[in-house]
Formats: structure tokens, sequence, C-alpha cells
């Protein structure tokens, strides 16, 4: 699977730790992406084993649990948080460290591939993973997948959508699987310019708006690196592709006046 059949197939049809997986093989051409096959492969068996019993949202979500953070070890890595390799889904498999994304992206991906109903949601502040439909579980991957205290999820919606409510009300922070991919870019792209690699992070930010053209922060920072560089007619091309995607005309208009005056001697703010 590369970049551009990503982001030509339905949202639905993503697999998100086989499509994670691609997008870091992109900076590792010549190592063998079999062995992680195979340990994809490996813990969905263990994940399949343990959960033939579980029917409840708290039962599916202790078993992914007690399978990717008791017997295979995945935690979130406190100790060198920004390294760029917690970003990288490769590079997470095979420290068993990583940031709450691309964790939230193993554990959602082997509740479905068990059959079972989960999402990432984006949290305030933090990326965590809901189990479940009906009654659902709410679990931090980060913290080896344990779960959310109905009192914190309950604080949250307080917060954030001015209401009470359970873990059922957290649907409006469930993201779709472009926006998870965009998500774990996104990082790569932010730990490049930290480190002052503007050419890689304008590859990263290349390949968010392949994988997810609708994110038009994505274009935006594109076309600023772009300039950087010099290249004028990359910029517009990606602020005219931006403006396709707008989601209103005042938008659309905004970025239409930044193309034009790339065509223009104007100083232009992106």
């Amino acid at each position: 699977m590369d970049v551009g059949t990503i982001g030509l197939i339905e949202d639905g049809d993503i697999l998100l730790d086989l499509a994670s997986l691609a997008l870091s093989h992109l900076d590792h051409e010549n190592t063998d992406i079999g062995p992680y096959l195979e340990r994809l492969e490996e813990i969905e068996d263990r994940v399949c084993d343990e959960g033939r019993s579980a029917v409840l949202s708290r039962e599916r979500a202790a078993v992914l649990s007690r399978v990717l953070h008791g017997e295979f070890g995945f935690v979130g890595d406190t100790e060198t948080y920004d390294a760029p390799v917690n970003a990288d889904f490769s590079g997470v498999l095979d420290r068993k460290r990583g940031l709450p994304i691309a964790l939230s992206i193993l554990y959602v991906a082997m509740a479905r591939r068990a059959g079972w109903s989960a999402y990432v949601l984006n949290l305030p502040g933090h990326v965590m993973v809901q189990i479940g439909e009906k009654s659902p579980v709410v679990i931090d991957p980060f913290a080896g997948g344990g779960p959310v205290s109905e009192r914190k999820i309950a604080a949250i919606c307080q917060a954030c959508l001015g209401k009470e409510g359970g873990a059922s009300a957290l649907s409006v922070f469930r993201m779709s699987n472009r926006d998870v991919l965009a998500r774990l870019l996104n990082n790569q792209a932010v730990r490049a310019e930290n480190d002052n690699d503007p050419h890689r992070a304008l590859e990263v930010y290349r390949r968010i708006t392949q994988v997810a053209p609708e994110v038009l922060d994505a274009w935006q920072k594109l076309a600023r690196l772009q300039l950087t560089f010099n290249d004028v007619a990359g910029a517009r091309k990606s602020l005219f592709a931006m403006s396709e995607v707008a989601p209103d005309k005042k938008t659309r208009d905004r970025i239409m006046g930044a193309f034009e005056a790339l065509g223009s001697a104007k100083p232009v703010s992106l």
C-alpha cells in the first residue's frame, strides 16, 4: 500500500495498522516489512485467543490491555517523549514505546481485527481509545491501556461540550481513519521542524496532503515551507489544492487571495 492508494480508498476501508506501517516504510525502504506484518499477526492471534469469551466492552478493553501491555509490553514513552521514533509506527513496534496516537492506532487496529468496535478519540491534550458502542469503555494506551474513570469522562464532556455525559457522549471526539493518520504524520513533521530539518518536514506535510487532502493546515504548512525553498510554483499549486477542499467561501477567498499574491510582487502571509 502506497501513500497514493491510502488517499484514494474510502475512509472506512483504511486499515490503520497496515497504513501506518506503509507510511513508516517510506522512511525505511531497505528494511524487510515482513517481520512487522508477522508481529501484528502474532498480536492479533493473542487478542483473538484471549478475547474469545469477551462480550462486554470492559472485558474486551481488559483483554487489549492484558495482551498489548501485559504480554507484549507496549506503553507510552515518558522518558524520551519527543523523540521522532515515537511517531514512527515500525519504530514503535520495535521499541514497544510510543506516542499516544501511535499506541492508539495499535489498540484500535487489534480490536478491529478481533471484530470489535473501536475508535481513536481526539480528547483535549491526549489521544485515547473507545472500545464498544453500547456502554463503551475509554482506555489510555499510553498508560498501559487502563480504563479512564467515568468521572474524568464526565469532566471532559462538561468542559468541552458544556454538558455532562458518559462515554456515549464522546462520539463527537471520534477521529476518522484519515485524521488519525494525519495526526500521526503531523507529529513527525512537528518534530522535524523542531530539529531544524525543513526538508524532512516538507516531505511529511506532503504525505499528509496525499493521505488526508481535506486537512487544510497541512496544505498551508506545505506551501509555507515551499516558499522557504523559493518554490513559488509549488506553493501556488498547494494553495490552489487547498482552496478546492476549503469548507466555505470566506476561507476559499482568503486562500485565493494568497494564491494571487504569489503571482505578483505582493508580500504573502501564510
